[in-house]
Formats: C-alpha cells, sequence, structure tokens
C-alpha cells in the first residue's frame, strides 16, 4: 500500500511524499501523482517514507523528473534512509537531480540552482 500526500509551502515548492513500498503493484499511482504534480515550477520528493523501491518505482520517479523538466520545472529528491540514499547514488540517479537528506536542504538546493541561472 502506498499514500501519497502533497502539500505546497509558504516559499512556493511543492512537496511530494509517499509513504509505503514503491513497487509495480504501486507504481501507477505513484506515476499519476507525479504527472499531476509536472506543472509544479520547484518540486521535492520527499522519499524517506519508502521503506522500498523496485525498478518500476525508479523509473516512474525518473518519468516523473523528466515530465516536471519539460514544463520547465526543477525537481530535488530528499531522502534520509540510507540504503534508499545508496541506491540512488549506485544507480547515478544522482547525477540527473540533486538528492538532499532533509527537505529543507532539497529547497535550499532548488533556491540556488533558481539563483545560479538569474543573469546579474
Amino acid at each position: 500500500m502506498l499514500n501519497i500526500h502533497t502539500e505546497e509551502t509558504p516559499g512556493g515548492f511543492v512537496v511530494c511524499r509517499p509513504v509505503g513500498e514503491l513497487d509495480a503493484f504501486t507504481v501507477s499511482q505513484f506515476r499519476q501523482s507525479l504527472a499531476e504534480l509536472a506543472s509544479s515550477e520547484r518540486l521535492i520528493i520527499d522519499m524517506s517514507g519508502i521503506p522500498f523501491v523496485d525498478s518500476a518505482g525508479l523509473g516512474a520517479l525518473i518519468g516523473g523528473i523528466r515530465r516536471t523538466r519539460e514544463l520547465g520545472g526543477d525537481v530535488a529528491v530528499a531522502c534520509d534512509r540510507p540504503t534508499l540514499v545508496r541506491l540512488l547514488r549506485t544507480t547515478g540517479f544522482d547525477r540527473i537531480v540533486s538528492v538532499t537528506e532533509t527537505v529543507e536542504e532539497a529547497m535550499a538546493s532548488l533556491n540556488k540552482d533558481t539563483t545560479a541561472e538569474e543573469p546579474r
């Protein structure tokens, strides 16, 4: 079972918090949620409530990130689970998107990226 909580912060971030296993049985729900959030300018996916991700879940995560970026948004992933962070780093996922330990660090990462893109 997978529950997905979404909130918008006062700073203009949309935080998506899936809770539960992200696998072939729950991936369609996750994919749908990410599709609905794809128009967000600054999306943070908090994976701290996910104890397990299979290849289908990882594929949905990458697809959601790609779609958000295609629509002009930016994405960061927050995760404080060492085994999941190790998976994200081993698969090279952290080279396509910022992976931080906390949501606050993810927000700072997206703010830094936005500031770097602004002309001086």
